[in-house]
């Protein structure tokens, strides 16, 4: 609506008063009508002033410190990509997961025939049984409790032998204390040298009796230290044995493939009844939460992008949605062909809107920032005809035509890139019925 329309009402309204004057005249016997005064804009204010105010709700310019950015467009791609491999080779008899599915770590995404792999299990298993039975039956040779350490004195034989040794030497001191006796004697001629040689072969026995029984003790202790070394092989043959059934359960696991982390499958390539190796794929796992943004900032941005700077993400599948994130990276080369450096950012996408390959329209938030206007989106009429927007500012009871440049739309408010102050008021209701110069009257 142009400007005019208000003074064609008045015109229109003027001449109805000047139609019913006359009339009003004629009918009186031809009294003459007052003349309307003229105003500088040619026409009386007495129309005006008959129409009845606008009611109108209002409100004011705001200004307040807005964040400065630049704008980059870029890729979205997944965070980590997985192409899932089995650890063994097998035929495949489930397959649990379809493409599209999201899967958390450890979720199975196939199982392969396993029943080689249990059986060897359990073969390990009883291997270890028989490896543990060998052990304590070398403990029993020993006189050994389960368990219990080894200590050569306390073995049976150890102890016989020490026993037969003590004996040996009481025997020779006693030898020997009867060869000193008759030896004197013998010196004194109190008794004979026959005498003397019969108790001094007897200390001579005795003596090789000890040597005896020293050696049995020695053989003893020796014995039963083989037999302690035959433990600790049956003790390690249990080991072994164990090893075995831990490689034998890790065949059984790996007849299971699971997923490295939680994500979804864009790819699963095998089929039940199908062989498989580790160099197939079994599925291609996705994480995209957060996903990663790889923009391609120019260089003259480059040196004022940091790490952790905000990052406001658009996409055409969603847009009047917008996504927040942080910088990650910044590569520190730039591409002689583009003159641009790759800014990678990671975004929320915690329900999978956001998916890899999508383009994107970013803007990075730079220090410092500018001062902007901002009013109700109910103060501003879009006209159609001219392709223009407007706002009435309210001046003495007054509404006042202003046409605005419009920017960027943040919830119930728009920034205002000229055509209004700060702090001035403007109208939020009934606009459609307001005109330059129309009374008004505020809610």
């Amino acid at each position: 609506m142009s400007s005019f329309l208000p003074h064609r009402i008045r015109y229109a309204l003027v001449c109805g008063v000047l139609a019913l004057s006359l009339f009003g005249a004629g009918c009186s016997g031809g009294r003459s009508a007052p003349k309307a005064e003229r105003n500088e804009n040619g026409w009386g204010e007495s129309a005006a002033a008959e129409t009845p105010p606008v009611a109108v709700t209002t409100a004011s310019v705001m200004a307040r410190e807005v964040p400065s950015f630049f704008q980059a467009t870029g890729s979205l791609v997944a965070d980590e990509t997985s192409d899932v491999a089995p650890q063994t080779s097998g035929q495949v008899v489930a397959t649990p997961v379809d493409v599209g599915a999201f899967v958390r770590q450890g979720d199975v995404i196939a199982r392969l025939n396993d029943r080689d792999a249990r059986l060897r299990l359990q073969q390990a298993e009883a291997g270890v049984g028989q490896a543990i039975a060998g052990v304590r039956q070398a403990e029993a040779r020993l006189g050994l409790r389960a368990g219990g350490n080894f200590e050569a004195s306390s073995i049976p034989e150890v102890r016989a032998a020490g026993s037969n040794l003590e004996q040996a030497l009481a025997q020779l001191r006693l030898a020997e204390a009867n060869e000193r006796r008759y030896r004197e004697l013998v010196e004194t001629g109190d008794t004979s040298r026959i005498i003397y040689d019969q108790y001094r072969t007897q200390r001579d026995t005795a003596r090789a009796q000890v040597n005896a029984a020293r050696q049995q003790q020695e053989a003893a202790v020796n014995a039963a230290r083989q037999s302690n070394q035959a433990i600790q092989s049956a003790q390690s043959a249990v080991e072994s044995a164990r090893s075995q059934v831990a490689i034998a359960q890790k065949a059984v696991a790996d007849a299971v493939v699971r997923a490295p982390f939680a994500g979804y499958v864009s790819n699963r390539p095998i089929a039940v009844g199908e062989y498989v190796t580790p160099a197939s794929v079994a599925a291609t796992v996705l994480r995209t939460n957060p996903i990663k943004l790889q923009l391609q900032v120019p260089e003259s941005e480059v040196p004022f992008i940091t790490g952790g700077m905000g990052v406001s993400l658009e996409v055409d599948a969603h847009r009047n949605r917008k996504f927040a994130g942080r910088v990650t990276a910044v590569n520190p080369a730039i591409d002689p062909v583009s003159r641009a450096a790759t800014v990678e950012a990671a975004i929320e996408n915690s329900d999978n809107a956001l998916r890899s390959g999508m383009f994107a329209t970013a803007r990075i938030v730079r220090q410092g920032g500018s001062r902007a206007l901002y009013v109700p989106r109910a103060a501003v009429l879009a006209d159609e005809n001219t392709q223009s927007f407007r706002v009435f500012i309210i001046q003495n009871d007054a509404a006042k035509l202003r046409v605005v440049q419009i920017g960027e739309v943040e919830g119930d408010y728009v920034q205002i890139l000229s055509g209004v102050n700060a702090d001035e008021v403007l109208a939020t209701s009934n606009l459609p019925q307001l005109y330059e110069g129309a009374r008004v009257t505020k809610q």
